[in-house]
């Protein structure tokens, strides 16, 4: 093997066609990992050769392998359940170009595709040549997928697994290595990372002790709006303050660019961001970004701002931006289309406005009606209700009719100050929040409705469903969002300005579009319309629409809105939910589901402090017992049997019949005819993606595949098939797969098919849904998996059927999974085998005992059934379990705040009892999530995959760009 030439010939070299070659390295097991050893003191820094591991020291030549990016050598070791300290590296540096010692078995080469040179060690694997002692080095994507005469590509392998080098690429450590390493934890390297970025030249000796900044977890229940204030704010300010360091130091260079003109005559830019560089930015529709070229087509360098109006989805992998329009600046250099750079501009809007809601709670008492601000502060006081005359019939004409649990949920909220409706998928919670705007609209003819969500998307969906209702609603979005197309651009407030303008003013806004800015005179002239307009137009509607961050909007600055309505509040951090809510509210009404996924918080401390928990969950947990709607109208009966008994605790009725979801002459290969659900067993390994932060599973891309083409034979549309996967690495290989690899004739059915990310697909539904889980190792660690959320999200997108790909020996081992399992293979549905011909598993799976502590029983929720439902913030607690007396039920750890039982105390007081407040982490551990096998003492001592991303932030936030040697 040779740089030149990765393919061996020499004997001498010892490679073979196999991974289990025997090197004759001593392992405590296994994986070869052994634990480091602290050095003697004899093995000094001075003393070890150039090509020592920057880790540890290990110097064995045949053990370290070199990083061609910053030219440091790493060993082969591993480091507990992470990876190997050269893997380790790369990931954590975002390097993926190795090469091995001269004096090692395979000699000095850089190691490569041997089809097209592709250096990316993610991405190589090895195939076996037809001469004897002969392997080929081969890229995953597009080469292994080639045939060619030579060689079997069928048997293409990683070169890494279990994040770590085949030995026969690099050995193990001997027990000898292992004795004169230098001892190092994974908290010092991370360090080391970071201090490479400012000195290439640090070492372990370097490292200075730093003290983590504690930050104080947030708190139940709270004395005063002040102490409130002082809790949150903080955290918003470390989220703010990681959000603007991972988006400043985000920068794309000689990025390519597509340039097209948009429909009122402004320039586009569709430039390629790779997703493993995004997957943890807040990007998002209006984002500002910098487009710059500085090249020898140009005199001068070119600068030109613009707007995010467009992300990657299904159909295309572009970012598209609207450029800026003005007389002023430099036209795009269209004629250009390489060489560009590219970097956000960060805006803390968002940010701003959370810490302005909170000052505004905390000075301001008639920002909330006095008895919202008791209740959100989790001081106790009497429920009142409001003395309203209600219709006979809550059901609105020309409307489907509501059944008895949104009839319940619609009433209650209407008549109470303060109301919680939980939706579970599939049950209508979109319809019940309209009902209750629209009788709402009715009862308080004066009085207008602020209806708010997190995203633009919930928002956007609500307001169309108002409208059918025939209220009048004006949607307010963002002034960066103005030019992006959606289904209800007319209901928005600048088209409405534009519908009614007339005479000068509409004059004035043509100019306006045509120039992109007007003269000074104008700009005052056209600015007095618009605000005038605009405040008429605001005036005369019954709702308005917008995000929780837009409700700090200057245009509803002196608009007082006495109830809000939340909808996908779970998915809102409290300070979000704040924002609207201090705009006068006296009515609130909070729609969600917590036991789908929650807020995104980038910042680890700041998530674990308690901003990632909704407002609605904290309720919950101070006993504010939310409705639940109770009949779902999606799923396939049978597809909604485990999300109901797991995570609603059986409460779930379905309103669909086995005959509405049937497909008639379907020659889909289920496995019980009229069940369409089966867990397909895969048994191929996982792979580290081309990233090297995510994974991929060939073997469950390929049965993706197959299955896409079964359903396709059947005459299912690709509009009605969503595939999603926790891994944006397979995301991305199961893309790329399916155009390489599909047997149809019409390629673009299957580049028409969605393949997103669980994260991606809440909220929505398709068809038949596809769940690749991918992970699949020796350590049976199964990362992103273990979320039941998660879990719960991909289970229940699915109307006619659900296909599940995965290893049930990784995931066995899991509780939330061996349950899952256990389900299948009690409906016949847990399979094996070829699509054509699948057969029973006949896999063993891991029998739990229930322990006492295994689950805990949640607070109930009101129900309109005989069901003892549950409402817990994790399954916990689930009919699986068995039950016991719930911690948060003590009334010992929930005590009145004032000290003498009366009234809750005066909001000006700022002396904290400490012993009669909950903090959030106190009651994380009453709660004390699903996670490993249910035990803490017996948990796996598993690498994190949100580590890895966490890492990564973490350097580049601190220190920003590249690395530099």
């Amino acid at each position: 093997m040779s740089s030149e030439l990765p393919v061996v010939e020499d004997e001498s070299q010892q490679i073979h066609n196999h991974v289990g070659h025997d090197h004759s390295i001593p392992h405590s097991d296994s994986h070869g990992e052994l634990p480091m050893v602290e050095s003697d003191g004899h093995n000094l820094e001075s003393d070890r050769p150039y090509y020592a591991c920057s880790y540890c020291g290990i110097s064995n030549a045949s053990c370290v392998v070199k990083c061609e990016i910053c030219n440091k050598w790493f060993c082969n070791g591993k480091l507990g359940n992470r990876g190997s300290h050269i893997i380790t590296h790369l990931v954590l540096s975002k390097h993926n170009s190795v090469s091995l010692h001269p004096d090692g078995d395979l000699g000095d080469s850089t190691l490569e595709c041997y089809n097209c040179g592709n250096k990316n060690i993610f991405v190589l694997g090895f195939v076996s040549a037809k001469q004897e002692n002969v392997v080929v080095i081969l890229c995953r994507l597009p080469c292994a997928q080639q045939k060619d005469s030579n060689w079997d590509t069928t048997e293409w392998q990683s070169l890494i697994e279990d994040r770590q080098l085949l030995s026969w690429v690099a050995h193990h450590p001997t027990d000898e290595d292992l004795i004169n390493a230098s001892s190092i934890t994974y908290d010092q390297i991370i360090k080391l990372e970071m201090k490479w970025r400012l000195d290439k030249n640090a070492t372990i000796e370097d490292l200075e002790e730093e003290k983590e900044v504690e930050i104080a977890p947030i708190l139940m229940r709270y004395t005063d709006p002040y102490q409130y204030q002082r809790s949150f704010a903080p955290l918003v300010k470390i989220e703010a303050d990681y959000d603007k360091a991972m988006k400043e130091s985000r920068g794309l260079n000689y990025i390519s660019v597509e340039w097209s003109l948009s429909l009122n005559n402004k320039h586009l830019a569709s430039f390629y961001f790779s997703t493993s560089d995004s997957a943890d930015l807040k990007v998002a529709v209006g984002d500002e970004m910098i487009l710059r070229y500085d090249g020898p087509e140009l005199d001068a360098p070119w600068e030109g701002s613009g707007y995010i109006i467009r992300l990657p989805d299904a159909r295309q992998e572009e970012y598209t931006l609207e450029m800026i329009h003005s007389a002023k600046l430099q036209k795009p250099p269209i004629h250009i289309t390489n060489r560009f750079t590219a970097e956000f501009v960060w805006k803390g809007t968002s940010y701003e406005r959370m810490q302005d809601a909170m000052k505004v709670f905390a000075l301001d008492s008639k920002s909330i009606s006095e008895y919202l601000c008791f209740k959100l502060l989790g001081q106790d006081v009497p429920d009142v209700f409001f003395e309203v005359n209600l219709p006979e019939d809550l059901s609105i004409p020309k409307m489907p009719s509501l059944n008895a649990s949104q009839l319940f949920a619609v009433e209650t909220a209407l008549k109470s100050p303060l109301t919680l409706i939980q939706g579970p998928p599939g049950t209508g919670k979109t319809v019940t929040s309209a009902t209750i705007v629209y009788h709402l609209t009715h009862m308080y003819k004066k009085e207008k409705i602020l209806v708010c969500a997190p995203s633009n998307v919930a928002v956007d969906h609500l307001t169309e469903k108002l409208t059918k209702m025939g209220i009048k609603v004006v949607r307010l979005v963002a002034k960066s969002r103005e030019d992006v197309d959606s289904s209800i651009t007319k209901f928005c407030l600048h088209e409405l300005v534009k519908k009614k303008a007339k005479g000068e003013f509409k004059k004035l806004i043509k100019l306006k579009e045509e120039l992109g800015e007007l003269s000074a005179s104008d700009n005052n002239t056209y600015f007095s319309y618009l605000r005038r307009y605009e405040r008429d137009i605001l005036n005369t509607c019954d709702v308005v629409c917008c995000t929780c961050v837009g409700a700090k909007d200057k245009r509803l600055d002196k608009h007082k809105f006495r109830t809000v309505l939340i909808d996908e509040s779970t998915q809102a951090a409290e300070p979000e939910s704040l924002i609207p809510i201090v705009k006068g509210c006296k009515q609130l009404i909070l729609v969600g589901d917590h036991q789908q996924l929650g807020p995104v918080i980038l910042n680890k401390n700041a998530s674990q402090a308690g901003l990632r928990q909704s407002l609605f969950e904290r309720l919950i947990v101070l006993g504010h017992t939310p409705i639940r709607l109770e009949v779902q109208y999606r799923m396939h009966p049978c597809l909604s049997e485990f999300p109901s008994n797991m995570f609603y605790d059986g409460s779930l009725q379905n309103g669909i019949t086995n005959e509405d979801r049937q497909v008639l002459n379907s020659s889909f290969p289920w496995p019980i005819r009229d069940t369409p659900m089966m867990f397909w067993a895969v048994y191929g390994r996982e792979e580290i993606s081309v990233s090297g932060t995510s994974y991929l599973n060939r073997v469950e891309a390929m049965n993706v595949e197959r299955i896409v083409t079964r359903l396709f034979k059947d005459g299912v549309k690709p509009s009605q098939i969503g595939v999603i996967t926790p891994y944006e690495g397979q995301r991305n290989y199961i893309l790329q797969y399916m155009q390489m690899n599909s047997t149809s004739t019409n390629k673009d059915m299957y580049a028409d098919i969605e393949v997103v990310s669980v994260d991606a697909f809440q909220g929505r539904e398709k068809d038949y849904i596809i769940l690749s889980c991918v992970r699949a190792n020796s350590q049976q660690l199964i990362g992103f998996l273990r979320d039941p959320r998660r879990l719960n999200v991909a289970l229940t997108r699915a109307k006619y059927g659900l296909m599940i790909l995965g290893n049930p020996k990784a995931l066995n081992r899991d509780k939330l999974w061996n349950h899952l399992l256990t389900f299948y293979r009690g409906k016949g549905c847990l399979v094996e085998g070829q699509i054509d011909n699948l057969q029973l598993s006949s896999i063993q799976l891991t029998r739990f005992q229930p322990k006492s502590n295994d689950f805990i029983n949640s607070k109930p929720t009101r129900s309109t059934t005989s069901f003892d439902a549950a409402s817990l913030v994790s399954y916990e607690g689930s009919t699986f379990g068995t039950r016991r007396k719930n911690p948060l039920l003590d009334d010992s750890k929930w005590p009145a705040l004032d000290a003498s039982g009366g009234a809750p105390g005066n909001f000006h007081a700022h002396d904290d009892d400490t012993d009669t407040i909950v903090s959030y982490s106190e009651s994380s551990e009453l709660h004390n999530t699903h996670r490993g096998n249910g035990n803490p003492s017996e948990e796996i001592d598993e690498y994190d995959d949100d580590e890895l991303a966490n890492n990564i932030k973490k350097l580049t936030a601190q220190f920003g760009g590249e690395l530099v040697f």
